[in-house]
């Protein structure tokens, strides 16, 4: 007798337009999962999907709650249910320290670095409880950033460090509907991100000179994340840390 098919897992991608997301959901797809495409430039979210039929292209701006809601909503009229949120958008900000940054640009980052997350969080947790059968795993991309800041990164840095909180809280909550949450902590892959900062010319230290810092292929921090979306349901990956080998990580400052 043949075994019964297994019904293929839905991610939920945000970010997925470019870098990590657009990496992670390639990965995802050419695993065999369902994958809905978040982000705000419909066009790149096309390229990201790259016409393949499981995936599911929606706009979307992780700032705003009606944005996130219709993106939940989306998948589960496409598919039913959700499995996995990669919880991935982000911006990097300002380059400026406390004194110097703008209420505008520290309320900009922290809207989607935070409340985007915990908008998108939510939804999933609503999802996955109500789904049957019930439960599901969240993946929040942090950044080295949760453990030591860059110079001059004052808002990224208590965004990643708030990130943290974030995942903990989803995890002890989540424990009764079979929800669990990680963290994927990366430093510097090879994404359009790490150019705003320098790393591959030469990235500020903390003592104020600049160095040209390793860096890692995007494809390899994909994994990492896959990885942690296939683990069974009984088990939690709290934290993953992924770094480029030699950076100055350990030791930083």
């Amino acid at each position: 007798m043949s075994s019964p098919q297994q019904v293929p897992r839905v991610a939920v991608v945000t970010g997925a337009g470019s870098g990590i997301g657009r990496e992670v959901a390639r990965q995802m797809l050419a695993a065999g999962y369902r994958v809905a495409l978040a982000g705000r430039r419909e066009a790149q979210l096309k390229e990201t999907a790259d016409n393949n039929p499981h995936a599911l292209v929606v706009p979307c701006d992780v700032t705003r709650p009606d944005d996130v809601e219709q993106l939940f909503e989306a998948a589960r009229q496409q598919w039913g249910r959700v499995d996995v949120l990669f919880n991935n958008a982000g911006v990097f900000g300002p380059a400026a320290g406390v004194d110097e940054i703008s209420f505008e640009d520290w309320n900009a980052t922290l809207a989607v670095n935070l409340t985007g997350s915990m908008l998108c969080a939510a939804a999933a947790v609503q999802t996955m409880k109500a789904q049957q059968p019930q439960g599901g795993r969240i993946i929040n991309n942090g950044s080295i950033s949760a453990h030591s800041p860059r110079p001059r990164t004052v808002a990224y840095t208590v965004t990643k460090h708030a990130m943290t909180g974030l995942t903990k809280s989803i995890e002890l909550d989540g424990r009764g509907f079979g929800i669990t949450c990680g963290q994927i902590d990366i430093g510097n892959t090879a994404t359009e991100i790490m150019d705003t900062i320098g790393v591959g010319s030469g990235a500020l230290q903390a003592d104020g000179s600049r160095k040209v810092e390793p860096m890692f292929p995007v494809a390899d921090a994909a994994r990492a994340v896959l990885m942690m979306a296939n683990m069974p349901a009984s088990a939690s990956v709290g934290s993953v840390v992924v770094t480029a080998a030699g950076m100055p990580f350990v030791g930083r400052g």
